[in-house]
Formats: C-alpha cells, sequence, structure tokens
C-alpha cells in the first residue's frame, strides 16, 4: 500500500476526530473586529496551537504582532530535495450578526439532518485549518512522514482586511519561504463540484457620514426648512449606481481589464440558470437581477461592484417623530483587474462629497482597500491540484473566480517571488458565509480533506 493510500485509510478511521477539533475551535468567539473582546481571538490561536502540536507539527508559535491578532505557525520539514508547501487559512471570524435570525447559537456548533454543520466559523475558515491539520495528522500517523515540506501560518485578522500583514510579510519572510502557496478560504463552484479560484475581486471601502443639525429636533416643530440628513444621504448613495444599478461613478470603469478569450471560453463552460442562481443567492420572488448587461458570472468575478454595508441613522427600538442630526453608511467597491485601489478611493470619495445636497457637511473615512489578484493556471503546480480535486472529490474541477477578496493572497505571492497559489476552498454557494447561519456541507468538506492528502502526493511528485 502506497503512503498516499495509507493516509486516506487513516483519514477514514479519525475523520470524526477531525469533526471534533473543528467544532472546538467554533465554539471559540474569535471575532477580529473593534468592539468585541480580543481575549477571545488569543484563545482561539492558542487553541490552533494546540491542535498543530497534537497533529504533528513541529516549531509551533504563536506570533505576536504589534497592533495585530497573533498568527500562529508550524511546520515540518523533514523531506529533503522536496518542495515546501506553505498553507494559509484563518482563525478570526465576522460578528455573528443578528443573532435572532440563527436557528442555533452561532458559537455553538450544530450538525443537522441536512448534513451540514452549522456556526460561525464552520467554514470561513476554521474548516479550512482543520483540512490542512487533517491532511497531515493522516500521513503523521501512518507513515511517519509526509511527502513533502510544509509550512502553515494561520492569520488572526483575515476578516478586518489583514492590516498588518505587510510589515508580518516583512518581519518574518525567511520563515515562510515557500516553492507554493494552497488556501483554503474559497469556495467551490457547487455542492459537490469542486474548484480552483483563478481570480478574487479587491475591495475599496469608505465610512460616510453626514450632518445637517447640532443635535436631533422635533420634526412637527421643525420639518419643512431643515434639510434632513437621512434623504441627504439617500441621495448620495442613490447616485452611486444607474437605474439598472450599474455602477455610476464617472471613471470608474476605465481600467476595467477586458476579458481574455481564455477566460470568456472558461466563463462559457460553467452552466448555471437564473432559478438555481436566485435559490443560491437567496432572491426574493420579485427582486431583479442588476447591473451592467452581462452574464452574472462576469458580473460577480470581473467587474466592479457597488454596496452599501450598513446604514444608520436612529434608532428602530427608540423610534421618536425627530429629524436626526446625522446618518452614516458604510460604501464599498469591489475592484478587478486593472482598477488602481487609491485612485477607486479617490473616486469614491470625491463623489460622494460632490452628490452632498442642501451644504449638508460630509465626513469621509477610508475603511479599508485590498488588492485584486488573478492567476494564470497553468504549470505543475495546477496540473497537481487538478489531479487532486478529480480524486477527492470524483469528479474533474471547474476553474472559476471569486467576488470575494483575500488579502493575503497577492501580497504573500510577491513576497515569495511569484510562487504559484492555489486557492482551493470549503465553501460552497449555500454556506452563507458572513451571514447568519453560515454552514458548511460536511460530505463536500471530507472530499476536501482527502483532496488535500492527494495533493501533498501530486505536488510531491511533480514539482
Amino acid at each position: 500500500m502506497s503512503d498516499v493510500e495509507s493516509a486516506l485509510k487513516t483519514y477514514e478511521k479519525t475523520k470524526s476526530i477531525f469533526m471534533d477539533e473543528l467544532k472546538e475551535l467554533v465554539r471559540i468567539p474569535s471575532v477580529s473586529f473593534t468592539g468585541f473582546d480580543p481575549e477571545n481571538v488569543k484563545r482561539s490561536a492558542q487553541k490552533v496551537a494546540e491542535l498543530m502540536k497534537k497533529n504533528g507539527l513541529e516549531n509551533i508559535k504563536v506570533i505576536p504582532f504589534e497592533g495585530a491578532h497573533p498568527y500562529v505557525y508550524g511546520e515540518w520539514l523533514h523531506a529533503p530535495d522536496k518542495p515546501t508547501l506553505l498553507l494559509y487559512a484563518h482563525h478570526d471570524v465576522q460578528p455573528p450578526g443578528r443573532e435572532e435570525l440563527w436557528k442555533s447559537p452561532p458559537f455553538e456548533p450544530t450538525l443537522r439532518e441536512d448534513g451540514r454543520l452549522y456556526g460561525r466559523g464552520s467554514a470561513d475558515d476554521k474548516a479550512g485549518v482543520v483540512c490542512h491539520l487533517a491532511a497531515i495528522s493522516s500521513y503523521l500517523q501512518n507513515n511517519g512522514k509526509l511527502p513533502l515540506n510544509v509550512k502553515l501560518i494561520v492569520e488572526g485578522e483575515e476578516e478586518i482586511g489583514s492590516e498588518h500583514l505587510e510589515g508580518f510579510l516583512k518581519a518574518n519572510h525567511e520563515l515562510l519561504k515557500a516553492d507554493v502557496m494552497v488556501l483554503t478560504d474559497t469556495a467551490n463552484f457547487d455542492v459537490g463540484v469542486p474548484a480552483l479560484t483563478v481570480a478574487l475581486r479587491g475591495l475599496v471601502a469608505v465610512e460616510v457620514e453626514v450632518r445637517s443639525l447640532r443635535s436631533s429636533v422635533h420634526s412637527g416643530t421643525w420639518g419643512g426648512p431643515l434639510p434632513d440628513p437621512i434623504l441627504a444621504l439617500s441621495k448620495m448613495l442613490a447616485r452611486l449606481v444607474d437605474d439598472k444599478g450599474a455602477p455610476a461613478i464617472p471613471g470608474l470603469m476605465k481600467n476595467v481589464r477586458p476579458l481574455t478569450p481564455q477566460l470568456k471560453e472558461m466563463l462559457g463552460s460553467l452552466k448555471i440558470d437564473e432559478k438555481i442562481f436566485r435559490e443560491q443567492a437567496g432572491f426574493m420572488p420579485h427582486s431583479e437581477i442588476v447591473g451592467v448587461d452581462s452574464d452574472v458570472f462576469t458580473k460577480l468575478w470581473y467587474l466592479p461592484s457597488i454596496d452599501v454595508n450598513a446604514i444608520e441613522a436612529g434608532s428602530r427600538r427608540m423610534l421618536a417623530n425627530i429629524i436626526c442630526d446625522t446618518a452614516w453608511a458604510k460604501v464599498g467597491i469591489r475592484i478587478v483587474p486593472d482598477m488602481d485601489p487609491k485612485e477607486t478611493l479617490d473616486l469614491l470619495s470625491n463623489f460622494l462629497k460632490e452628490s452632498a445636497p442642501w451644504g449638508v457637511d460630509v465626513k469621509i473615512t477610508p475603511d479599508g482597500v485590498a488588492g485584486w489578484w488573478i492567476t494564470n493556471p497553468v504549470g505543475p503546480a495546477f496540473d497537481a491540484a487538478r489531479v487532486a480535486l478529480e480524486k477527492g472529490y470524483g469528479r474533474k474541477p471547474v476553474m472559476m473566480g471569486s467576488g470575494g477578496s483575500i488579502p493575503f493572497v497577492q501580497p504573500f505571492s510577491e513576497a515569495l517571488g511569484g510562487a504559484p497559489a492555489l486557492l482551493i476552498g470549503v465553501e460552497d454557494p449555500y454556506t452563507n458565509a458572513h451571514s447568519e447561519n453560515e454552514s458548511l456541507h460536511v460530505g463536500d468538506w471530507e472530499k476536501a480533506c482527502r483532496s488535500a492528502i492527494y495533493l501533498y502526493d501530486e505536488l510531491a511528485r511533480k514539482l
């Protein structure tokens, strides 16, 4: 029996243990956002380090970095003359959102009859952490060795934009050197349909605050001549898109890279009907598909989009008949090749200011910039990934883009001299990442773990 076959056999015997380890991580509310207890992120880092040790990694470090939530590092480097694989995941999670909408507590992992594990971080990205560990452990338990060298880095602030990543990379460049990167923070095309992600949109975001009064006032006494900041902000936000919902900021689209023939061919091979798309996205019955005149995958992956992530004015719970003094919103633009993040930030900020009616005061605060990333999936690393995914899932993978952003990918790829980045995810269109009732399809997660076992073997032989 070959080493990879032995590792697969070991995985089948022990996979319930890895599920238990995932549940342990999900129970820790490691929300990295300001306003949440940072001790929980530290606790999560310590648990990740504990699981690394339990599953056979060495030189384990919880790495503090000034101003940042902790990174966790572990390695196994006993395969001379074999390539080194840098594995990435993150242990921080999004806030739970509206807890009353969860069907079970967000930080109590719950396996339901639909075969999905529910809980914040169950998929994004604690499932990725344990997927890496499951593959490593399955080799080491049975064979006492891996077919190649591995380094595992688990980040603690990915969900808030990896703000300190550049400094962390400079400080730990030698530690993280590798020949190939593997990231588990993306999605499959559908349940049972594996995917290699070959493009990520970036993100530019701002907070905009509109003020027209020193304090809120009685709407009956003062309503009429006073400028309402909520209406002013609404007018400003409405101007961001045209009547079809497409971006309407002048100059925003000028640098968008045209689709190559290869990308057009890839997009043409991905078939999904409107009914399925609407179901996956959770459309209300009469809601329309909006945006530029193009197919949905081009709009999702290769064209910019503008969204209002949050808006706040007054209080629904403490509702009163007033004209509010201020209104606030967070606005984000997903950017694509070859849009410049700084230029996009300036376009958005200036457009919002110029759109303000009635002389209201406008304050714009930048709130995160992440660049786009794209790769050409050719070469032995990508060949190995395609073979491993097909063996693990029992069907050929598709190549797809992602509308989301992973700030880690571009700077790490550059720091490693352009090393191939294999983005192999554990999510699916029904995961509900970042929203209430996030879940992991357990059957697909097990296939992802098997694929990782195959991947180490394929990379060791092909590189």
